[in-house]
């Protein structure tokens, strides 16, 4: 039995639906997860004290979620797990070039491009918007094919400590082309629908960050908080389509996971799923 350790320290919308994504009916026998969390908050102290919980828990892997790795609260967080000899996988929506050196400390690294940042400003953000945000992202997340390569990353990962093989942590920015190659779409307008709401979502970030760290008139970084926001529900919207159209020719990718923690594969709605081959 392998144990799975999720260390989230702030929120990506990648975090709330991580560890669900390797076991989406609750059967899995191969492994377990425990799940530690600091909430919305990373700074130093509480970043400190919940990686503190997780290395008592003595898990074979960590993951650690945050927003910007590259500041303080996650950077404490994962040293003191790595620290106690327990591999350690990053997943952030950046810095970018935080990965190499991750890689040069022995550790992994997962960059989420398209999981941008929230317009947090009080003026505008509140915890409906908070939610609707997270509610949108994770549909392109999803839809654009992301989701699908990070669990199976995490997958191959889990087999490798099942077989006591070599882990070989993963160094993985998850670009467009990355994601749409594994999102399952194989009608070429939903794979342009899929692609754009990558972009869209993508985008988000740039009008957050000039919103919460540039801007300094009140009235303008509220627009640009409220024109981020109302991108990624278009984004959502756009992916939402790439989907249904997979949907009208019944061809729509299914993976579940099997007990063991195999993929099964279906293409067709009416129909058993099978052991990928």
């Amino acid at each position: 039995m392998v144990l799975i350790g999720f260390l989230k320290v702030g929120n990506i919308a990648t975090a709330p639906m991580i560890e669900l994504l390797l076991d989406e009916r609750a059967e899995r026998e191969d492994m377990e997860v425990r799940v530690v969390s600091s909430g919305a908050n990373m700074g130093g102290r509480q970043s400190e004290e919940v990686a503190r919980i997780m290395v008592g828990l003595k898990p074979d892997l960590v993951f650690v979620t945050s927003p910007n790795a590259s500041t303080k609260g996650p950077t404490k967080a994962r040293e003191l797990i790595s620290a106690s000899g327990i591999p350690v996988v990053v997943v952030s929506d950046g810095p970018r070039s935080l990965i190499e050196e991750l890689q040069g400390k022995g550790m992994g690294c997962i960059i989420v491009e398209a999981d941008s940042m929230i317009g947090a400003r009080r003026e505008f953000l509140d915890p409906i918007e908070m939610a609707l945000f997270n509610a949108d992202a994770t549909k392109v997340l999803s839809v654009t094919g992301v989701y699908s390569l990070i669990y199976q990353t995490i997958d191959a990962l889990i087999e490798k400590l099942k077989s006591s093989e070599k882990l070989e942590l993963p160094s993985l920015n998850i670009t467009r082309e990355k994601a749409l190659k594994v999102s399952g779409l194989s009608n070429p307008y939903s794979l342009a629908k899929a692609g754009a709401s990558y972009e869209m979502a993508k985008r988000v970030s740039t009008l957050t960050t000039e919103a919460c760290f540039k801007e300094k008139d009140w009235t303008i970084y509220t627009a640009l908080c409220a024109t981020a926001h109302e991108l990624m529900r278009t984004a959502a919207l756009v992916a939402d389509n790439a989907r249904e159209i997979e949907k009208y020719g019944d061809n729509v990718m299914r993976k579940p996971h099997y007990d063991d923690g195999s993929h099964l594969i279906k293409k067709r709605l009416i129909e058993k799923p099978e052991k990928q081959k």
